[in-house]
């Protein structure tokens, strides 16, 4: 799958899950931006290593829960690349709390990260995307799993699942799809870190393989939804989850 001479701009895309959708959209021609919002070291060692392969990429810091960041990096981006053809949705933060611990500094948190970053970033698009090009936006198995404590994280995702099937069509007369992938449980350092092996292989046993995602099971669905052969699908939510629901 080439992707030579298309800009992408992963958001979140210092570490993790990011990172790999960085990483091989590099791999497969495209510019890249590197999106952070703290990480600068963790985000130039994205940019080194894709630049060791062959590939080129950037490093840009914008918080996106600030709307004037989110142009700030478009911005950035079309000063260094002079296009945007790819837009990846990946910055994303995961609270977890019961009802009655939730404040109102978190609820506002959870929904200005994950809702309207994703909101604004996609506003920009419309913005400044040509005819072919693409969105992905992040949701989350979790959204379907019923799971005690995540009440907002999962409301957050709903609401991104909805404004990706609302903005299809306004977004299908310029030629460009917007769709939504849902992970479930992927082995990342965030996800690991606090968790027992217990817990961790209770996880593993949820889904239809008996084992937790990797980063590239939910980059190469990435690639799938970008691609040439992809242009017939827009407005929908991809449950990249090995069966987990």
């Amino acid at each position: 799958m080439s992707m030579n001479g298309k800009v992408a701009i992963v958001t979140g895309a210092s570490r993790g899950i990011g990172r790999q959708i960085a990483i091989q959209l590099a791999q497969a021609g495209a510019k890249v931006v590197v999106n952070y919002s703290s990480n600068r070291e963790k985000a130039e060692e994205v940019v080194k290593t894709i630049g060791q392969a062959g590939g080129e990429a950037t490093a840009i810091r914008a918080d996106v829960g600030r709307v004037s960041e989110i142009e700030d990096l478009f911005s950035k981006t079309l000063e260094k690349f002079g296009r945007v053809d790819i837009l990846i949705n990946n910055a994303g933060i995961m609270g977890n709390a019961a009802i009655g611990d939730v404040t109102e500094e978190f609820f506002d948190r959870n929904y200005s990260i994950n809702v309207k970053g994703t909101y604004f970033a996609c506003q920009q698009a419309m913005k400044h995307m040509e005819a072919g090009g693409t969105i992905v936006n992040f949701s989350t198995s979790v959204a379907g799993a019923m799971l005690p404590t995540y009440s907002v994280y999962a409301a957050t995702k709903g609401a991104v699942e909805q404004l990706t099937r609302q903005l299809a069509k306004e977004f299908g007369p310029k030629g460009i799809t917007i769709n939504c992938v849902a992970p479930g449980q992927v082995a990342t350092e965030l996800f690991l870190s606090g968790k027992s092996e217990e817990l961790i292989d209770s996880y593993r046993r949820m889904n239809a393989f008996g084992r937790l995602g990797e980063p590239e099971d939910i980059a190469n669905a990435i690639e799938l939804l970008v691609g040439d052969k992809a242009r017939w699908i827009t407005g929908q939510t991809i449950r990249v989850n090995g069966g987990f629901n």
